[in-house]
């Protein structure tokens, strides 16, 4: 297996954990604007650093489908004749709020207590993460497909915590491997529908070998120890 086949489920579980962890300030976010989750609470770090083309757009969401009427209903988002999406300034607020909620939430959730504190590493490990994540998002550019283009480099409020920077950065990292999935299934001549229905077998192993092999590239940037690292590191995550 590839480094990036090894790496990919530790990054799901900490970045899909630290968002599990900032559900309930996310619906606060809403809940004071008075609106209801959209693409934006998905999409937020980088949504708030440029518009999303069409293009970008169906990528992004393949898997979950492109209803966009809520947004358009709420106020939160705008579309021009290009199919180009953009955050309104409600939109905005309510991103960076979604960004500064799971961050917050990822921190609580890092910082392990007793009896755990001599064994996990905690939130002195973020800044290193931070650095390693951030060089993979400048590699991912030579080999990252629509989605990851649209969503790196990441956006980031001035004096972000470490754990706001690493769970916006991961967020972003996710879609360069979403962007080698969707070239796999799609060069196996497979429609969506068709890979859902897809059976364990010699087909779907042959579509995530080649998903490993459009992912591995960005990680050629780090090396053999800085691999280690940051797999060591993000698995002992709380």
């Amino acid at each position: 297996m590839s480094f990036a086949g090894r790496i990919r489920p530790v990054i799901d579980r900490v970045y899909v954990g630290a968002r599990a962890a900032g559900r309930d300030r996310v619906l606060a976010v809403y809940a004071r604007h008075g609106l209801r989750p959209g693409f934006e609470s998905s999409f937020y770090f980088g949504l708030l650093a440029r518009p999303m083309t069409a293009e970008a757009f169906a990528a992004a969401t393949t898997y979950l489908g492109g209803d966009m009427s809520a947004e358009l209903e709420q106020g939160i988002a705008v579309v021009d004749s290009a199919g180009t999406w953009r955050l309104t300034d409600r939109g905005r607020d309510i991103a960076l709020g979604v960004q500064l909620a799971i961050g917050e939430a990822a921190a609580e959730r890092w910082t392990p207590g007793p009896p755990l504190d001599a064994m996990l590493p905690g939130p002195a490990a973020l800044p290193r993460l931070v650095d390693l994540v951030g060089r993979l998002l400048e590699a991912g550019h030579a080999t990252g497909g629509p989605a990851f283009t649209a969503m790196a480099p990441v956006s980031e409020p001035e004096g972000a915590s470490a754990a706001v920077r690493l769970t916006s950065r991961l967020g972003a990292l996710r879609h360069h491997r979403g962007d080698a999935h969707r070239a796999a299934w799609q060069g196996a001549g497979l429609t969506l529908e068709q890979l859902r229905a897809l059976p364990e077998g010699p087909q779907r192993r042959a579509v995530e070998a080649e998903t490993d092999r459009r992912d591995e590239p960005l990680y050629q940037v780090l090396d053999d120890e800085e691999r280690i690292e940051l797999l060591a590191g993000l698995g002992a995550l709380p």
